[in-house]
């Protein structure tokens, strides 16, 4: 069987969630898979060597403009030129119009569920990407062969967005790479401490423009904590100065600027040692489909806080800290909780670690192929 696999942002430089889910499925089906060939769609880009070419994997660049005239245009004609058997479509969205049989892999449905974060905030690029979305998902899902999504709790929720039966949504979690370690080598964690200019204590937040993310809420909570608190720094990825003293403005706290860390974009190979170097990992996001940073940090050795909401209690269980997002006193209680309390620290960092290593690439990829196996002909 020729399969197709849709990785258009593979080869961009700052990669993100649904990026990496892409990557880290494809090189590990390309191990355990001898019996298959696999054709993958890229768009050309600067970070081309993430992934290599073998005997049962080729990687064919196509140009075509923007995502959506890419994906509805050059995508199908690909597809049918390499003779691909099936297609399956990484993140979220497909052709509309394609004439060989598709498996869509459906991250999560934020942007139909008519909420507010979904319609309200984010950046240009992300609004118009979401009303993208709201157009072509209604139309791809329904006829795709498959739907693989991340968890039990995003299964649900499309399951009854789209009244499907059960067996049109398989569910396959996502994994942690292995280079999300404990790192006992004091100078590789010192090289990365200099690199992104760290404070020696920190906490680590994955900020970014994204309403789901909680920014606002967290930098509340952070405030709180402040002004009760001997001082700890907040160390922020991929975040801009702009958009932080926006916020900072908004909730009246422009004063805690100073004991903000912005670090800008970090590539994910740089990520284990920041997880180690922090005091406590903050992940209080609104809604998530998954939460790949929760496995992330655990298998580096942090205190993870994150929330009571969505598919997080269900890939946390019970190794992170709980806390209520939509009530920045209860992350800041969470952040005070883990930083005084030793014992439970240690507990949470104990259990996190044990948690991460039920996850892995390589049962996503097992998990995957055997979706693929069931629409042979």
């Amino acid at each position: 069987m020729k399969i197709g696999i849709e990785g258009q942002r593979l080869f961009r430089e700052k990669k993100h969630g649904m990026d990496m889910v892409a990557l880290e499925t494809i090189r590990n089906l390309q191990k355990i898979d001898t019996k298959n060939e696999y054709v993958i769609f890229v768009k050309p880009d600067l970070d081309n060597a993430c992934l290599q070419e073998s005997a049962n994997l080729k990687i064919v660049e196509l140009k075509g403009g923007l995502y959506p005239v890419w994906e509805q245009l050059a995508l199908p004609r690909a597809a049918k030129a390499e003779g691909c058997d099936i297609l399956h479509c990484t993140s979220n969205t497909a052709p509309v119009n394609i004439s060989i049989p598709t498996i869509i892999t459906l991250h999560d449905i934020i942007y139909l569920e008519g909420v507010k974060m979904s319609k309200q905030g984010g950046t240009w690029y992300q609004r118009m990407g979401n009303l993208y979305r709201k157009w072509v998902v209604p139309k791809v899902v329904k006829k795709a062969s498959k739907l693989i999504t991340v968890s039990y709790y995003e299964k649900k929720k499309i399951d009854k967005h789209f009244r499907f039966a059960d067996q049109k949504v398989d569910v396959v979690y996502n994994g942690v790479g292995d280079h999300f370690r404990k790192i006992k080598n004091k100078n590789e964690l010192e090289i990365i401490r200099q690199k992104y200019k760290l404070p020696e204590h920190f906490l680590f937040f994955l900020g970014n423009t994204d309403p789901k993310k909680n920014t606002t809420n967290v930098l509340k909570a952070y405030a709180h904590y402040l002004s009760k608190n001997n001082p700890i720094p907040l160390v922020m990825l991929d975040f801009g100065e702009e958009n932080l003293n926006t916020i900072l403005k908004s909730i009246g706290k422009p004063e805690i600027r100073k004991h903000i860390y912005l670090t800008g974009y970090i590539i994910n190979s740089d990520l284990p040692a920041i997880y180690n170097l922090c005091d406590v990992f903050l992940y209080p996001s609104l809604r998530e489909s998954f939460g790949i940073p929760i496995l992330e940090a655990m298998a580096s050795g942090a205190p993870v806080i994150t929330s009571n909401t969505s598919s997080m209690p269900e890939i946390a269980g019970d190794a992170a800290y709980i806390v209520d997002p939509a009530k920045p006193e209860s992350i800041s209680l969470g952040i005070y909780r883990l930083l005084t309390n030793q014992s439970l620290k240690d507990k949470n960092i104990e259990k996190g670690y044990k948690r991460a290593q039920e996850f892995s690439w390589n049962n996503t990829a097992r998990k995957t192929l055997e979706i693929y196996n069931q629409l042979k002909k």
